[in-house]
């Protein structure tokens, strides 16, 4: 029994990269001192580490606030440290910084992903083996391993790729073989801390309700948290895995169902075929689409008209909890 359990811990854990990795998960964003997080973290990096591995920290004073989950932006330090770590058998040392940075029009130009603008920069630098460019071009793809069979997922950068991407940040990565590795990490300075409490507290407030929402997402972890992050606001949430299970629920349950909130694409019927289903059997249904692909994108294929309530994926919760107040007020 302890072997199954671990072994469903280790698939929920490799789900939950993989999530990462492709950007699926809803976030919590807060604003946040990213120096905080890191000092925070230091006694734990210093058991992960060997003995023969010395950390230093240089954290810059008066460092601008960014807007990251704090969870994830723990996991991609303890991610970074971990991998360099594994680069230093022989020991040597860890260095994480951070700093204010202003990126202007020539770094914009010589680095793809780059806007000009103000930055929170943060770096992890070993002193370890380094990487030949055949792996720093492939270092951030899934799977891709360096390191012996049974030692590595081929995960963790990977991970760390996608929870920077999704937290509007650029990752990169320089190294030379034999002179080590730094991977530098630019998230957007954010507006002050107290100007966002304050618009994040009426959104709250004006986010809140007791109707009866069914969810259909097929994937079970991000249903999961739909469901938990619309149960903190007072709704009643039902679950379905597909269209078959919600319509269901459309044709069984017997109080109202408010809103229907649905994934775009699903095994079997698809959102926008469940809707109209759906309100054949509840003319009085919303409805509110989550999908991947941009909202521009659905409309301009022609798979949703203009106007229709759309969330894209992926989200915060706060985000979410709006969408669907929006929906279940809107008129038309």
């Amino acid at each position: 029994m302890e072997q199954i359990t671990k072994a469903a811990q280790k698939a929920a854990n490799l789900t939950r990269q993989l999530l990462a990795f492709g950007r699926k998960q809803i976030l919590q964003p807060e604003i946040l001192d990213l120096n905080k997080i890191v000092s925070g973290l230091k006694k734990m990096l210093g058991r992960l580490i060997r003995e023969n591995i010395e950390l230093n920290m240089d954290l810059a004073p008066d460092l601008g606030p960014i807007e990251a989950d704090p969870g994830q932006l723990a996991q991609v330090i303890i991610n970074l440290a971990v991998n360099a770590g594994d680069a230093m058998p022989d020991g040597g040392k860890l260095i994480i910084e951070t700093k204010n940075v202003e990126l202007d029009e020539d770094y914009a130009r010589r680095h793809v992903e780059g806007k000009p603008g103000l930055y929170v920069m943060m770096a992890v630098t070993d002193t370890g083996i380094g990487m030949t460019k055949d792996v720093q071009e492939r270092i951030f793809e899934p799977f891709f391993t360096t390191k012996e069979e049974g030692k590595g997922t081929g995960l963790g950068l990977s991970t760390v790729y996608g929870i920077v991407k999704q937290s509007r940040g650029n990752i990169y990565v320089y190294s030379e073989s034999g002179m080590g590795t730094t991977f530098k990490i630019y998230f957007p300075r954010t507006r002050t801390a107290a100007v966002d409490r304050k618009r994040a507290t009426e959104a709250i407030r004006f986010s809140k309700g007791t109707e009866t929402i069914l969810t259909v997402e097929d994937d079970e972890i991000l249903r999961n948290v739909v469901v938990k992050t619309l149960s903190r606001g007072g709704y009643r949430v039902l679950t379905a895995a597909n269209g078959e299970e919600a319509l269901r629920f459309c044709r069984d349950y017997r109080e109202p169902i408010h809103l229907l909130l649905t994934d775009m694409v699903m095994p079997g019927i698809g959102g926008k075929e469940l809707a109209g289903k759906a309100k054949e059997l509840r003319t009085d249904l919303k409805v509110l689409f989550m999908s991947g692909y941009a909202d521009r994108g659905v409309v301009e294929n022609g798979v949703l008209e203009k106007g229709t309530p759309f969330i894209q994926k992926p989200f915060t919760g706060l985000n979410l909890a709006v969408q669907v107040r929006k929906a279940l007020e809107d008129e038309s």
